[in-house]
């Protein structure tokens, strides 16, 4: 294989890769009208009710603000609601509606669960050399400061219903 054919399968690749979190984003919003990271968020909720805000944050690597603005999202979309604690006021719970309720109990399946099962299968030196070549393949494309949380999805992580709407109509190349 020449130097410009590597190139080519390589970009290829990467390509392939992009699309195949794309598509599984899209599918998810299509089937659920919920995002990669509204998923994450609510299964988060539904495993531990009395989690505190800063708990979940930190449990699925995103910012407090980031998971505010998505449980803003989910209300907004009526999937959860915020409400006063009756023994302490100054601690808010979030409560999963039917709507839901109705979704995480039909456990769908998120790309990065299946992606995370297969990775684990793998022997340890495997790890290592997919870990190390796309650590310097984030270099080379001067991505390695780019601060990423671990959730596979495109498109905004704390989406509104009209901005995911817009994002399925996109028409994006195939190829």
């Amino acid at each position: 294989m020449n130097q410009q054919d590597s190139y080519d399968t390589v970009v290829s690749t990467i390509r392939q890769i992009i699309r195949a979190i794309d598509l599984q984003s899209k599918q998810l919003s299509k089937r659920y009208g919920l995002t990669g990271p509204q998923l994450i968020i609510l299964k988060e909720i539904y495993k531990s009710p009395e989690k505190k805000l800063s708990e979940i944050s930190r449990q699925v690597s995103l910012s407090q603000a980031t998971v505010t603005s998505i449980l803003d999202r989910l209300e907004q979309q009526g999937f959860a609601k915020r409400q006063r604690n009756h023994s302490d006021k100054r601690k808010v719970n979030i409560i999963l509606n039917d709507k839901a309720k109705t979704i995480l109990d039909s456990n769908p399946s998120m790309f990065q669960e299946e992606f995370s099962s297969r990775f684990e299968e793998l022997a340890d030196w495997e790890k290592s050399m997919i870990l190390s070549s796309l650590q310097r393949l984030a270099e080379m494309l001067n991505a390695e400061k780019i601060e990423s949380p671990p959730i596979l999805a495109s498109g905004p992580l704390a989406a509104s219903s009209q901005e995911v709407a817009r994002y399925l109509s996109e028409d994006k190349p195939s190829s």
